[in-house]
């Protein structure tokens, strides 16, 4: 596999190929992730979650992500790095300017922000500024409180055509990817057929361009509550590295997400 940039994601969905994605935290599973051909790996500021023990991902700041985009960059040698901005972290333009250079200096290849149309002049001046924006809307765990809880998106009408159209200002604002979590496989759908850019879909069901897992979802170690739109790759994989390629191997065939992982 050659290095993966927004142009080799881009050709893949114009292609009808499915592309990986999963969250990684540390040099040493980012070469896993990379060796094995993952083509997105994602320093998720789930690491509050999955690596702190918290019961979501406010507390993550700015310098724990630094830190954790230099580790996977490290590690990662051709799959396309992304770096989440945290919770509060992007709130005035100023902000996101200076926050996002940091995770570029750090070794991201782009930053991941949740939110609608309020980011548009943010996102206009990253791009031309050198810094590509992956947009994310549906279940933004940053708004956890505001949703009143992780909670399926966009299952109304109303709600439904608000995400739709929020997607498609995000790209126009110039955001090259685009994350859509826990809304239904319609919505999903209508999203990805609707956008030129590639959409990555979690808890949004097989039809978007690809999709990615927490690393620790996709390892079947996530401890309490186990979200329906994750599998346990270990349990057929055998062992990590059988585990990653099955992940890619299901996706790039279309058999993950199942009926079983998605919303209606």
């Amino acid at each position: 596999m050659s290095k993966i940039t927004t142009a080799t994601l881009l050709k893949m969905k114009q292609e009808g190929q499915k592309f990986t994605a999963i969250t990684a935290y540390d040099a040493s599973f980012a070469k896993l992730f990379d060796d094995e051909g993952a083509h997105v790996l994602l320093i998720g500021d789930s690491l509050g979650m999955v690596l702190q023990g918290g019961d979501d991902t406010l507390a993550v700041n700015m310098d724990e992500m630094v830190y954790h985009t230099r580790c996977v960059a490290r590690g990662a040698e051709k799959s396309l790095v992304i770096a989440d901005l945290p919770f509060m972290s992007y709130a005035t333009p100023e902000q996101t300017y200076q926050n996002a250079a940091r995770l570029m200096a750090a070794g991201a290849r782009m930053v991941k922000m949740e939110g609608g149309e309020w980011l548009c002049d943010s996102i206009r001046h990253l791009t031309r500024n050198g810094v590509p924006v992956c947009g994310h809307l549906g279940l933004t765990p940053q708004s956890v409180h505001v949703f009143g809880g992780f909670k399926v998106q966009g299952r109304d009408e109303f709600q439904a055509q608000e995400i739709y159209r929020q997607a498609l200002a995000l790209q126009e604002a110039g955001i090259q990817l685009l994350v859509l979590e826990c809304v239904p496989v319609s919505l999903a759908e209508r999203i990805t057929k609707a956008l030129r850019i590639p959409v990555i879909g979690i808890g949004a069901g097989p039809v978007t361009d690809g999709q990615i897992l927490v690393m620790h979802d996709a390892f079947g170690i996530t401890s309490g509550y186990v979200p329906k739109f994750t599998k346990n790759f270990l349990i057929q994989g055998g062992d990590l590295r059988g585990a990653v390629r099955l992940y890619i191997k299901e996706v790039a065939e279309g058999t993950f997400p199942g009926p079983e992982h998605c919303f209606n």
